[in-house]
């Protein structure tokens, strides 16, 4: 087990930051490689999560911290802050378990049963209040790091919707721009408090009742609009739906139990 290991090889020759490489002690089991270059694993009893990266990427990490310690201390299901490691060889970040299983692993059936409790779920979030949030995650900001991909020829295809993966991402990144303005006003008058990447994988189910654990992976939680979230999350959710009659049904049951009209063109943008 990791927890008696100090540095292991990574995909592409990176070191791995495990949790002994910082101190922490017992023992720990490897769940994934981030895109990120974060490295997480579970501990042994299943009740904690350590979230492992180099030091290049501690900041980021803290900003992480930051906000689930700020969403928790809030009534919002999710992780809670444990501990923090912070060295020179790298940080590290202990949350609580939030038990259950992603929404992405149900079947259809299921993920239509639980469809209700997640769109509770995430107008309660929405719903906290946004002036008590202190961390930012609007157009403006979004759209600086879409030029900042574009410039570094970063565009991943695979994340774009299907009329869009052929496309020069200068042309994409110049039809954002244009709207801009536009959608920086509606953005005005209907700011919330975002997850910052809502998809099925980030809402945890308890898999015998349905109902939402919580929601995890809160590193890009700010201040947003709205339909930031709600397009991502039912663009997700359509890899699950077997169809685009039952994906735009589900859509359609999401926005009159959330209690909204869904702009479409905002959920494209």
């Amino acid at each position: 087990m990791l927890g008696r290991v100090t540095v292991m090889d990574g995909h592409s020759g990176l070191r791995v930051v495990s949790p002994a490489l910082l101190g922490i002690g017992g023992d720990w089991l490897p769940v994934t490689t981030g895109e990120s270059g974060a490295f997480v694993f579970r501990s042994a009893d299943a009740g904690r999560y350590a979230k492992c990266v180099p030091v290049a990427d501690a900041a980021d990490l803290a900003a992480e911290r930051d906000r689930i310690a700020w969403l928790s201390a809030r009534a919002v299901p999710g992780q809670a802050v444990l501990d923090w490691y912070d060295i020179d060889t790298g940080a590290c970040l202990v949350t609580s378990a939030v038990h259950g299983v992603p929404a992405d692993r149900l079947p259809a059936e299921d993920l239509r049963a639980s469809w209700d409790r997640i769109a509770d779920a995430v107008r309660r979030l929405h719903e906290v209040p946004v002036s008590q949030c202190p961390f930012h995650r609007g157009l403006d900001t979004m759209v600086t790091l879409a030029r900042d991909v574009v410039a570094r020829d970063a565009v991943n295809p695979d994340f774009l919707p299907d009329e869009q993966q052929h496309a020069p991402p200068t042309d994409l990144l110049a039809r954002l721009t244009r709207q801009v303005p536009r959608r920086r006003e509606q953005e005005a008058g209907d700011t919330v408090v975002c997850h910052g990447d809502l998809c099925l994988p980030n809402i945890v189910l308890d898999p015998q009742t349905l109902d939402v654990s919580g929601f995890i992976d809160l590193g890009r939680l700010g201040r947003a609009d709205r339909h930031a979230d709600l397009a991502l999350l039912l663009a997700n959710a359509r890899e699950t739906w077997p169809d685009e009659e039952q994906a735009r049904a589900a859509d359609a049951a999401f926005a009159e139990r959330y209690g909204i009209a869904l702009d479409q063109e905002r959920l494209r943008f």
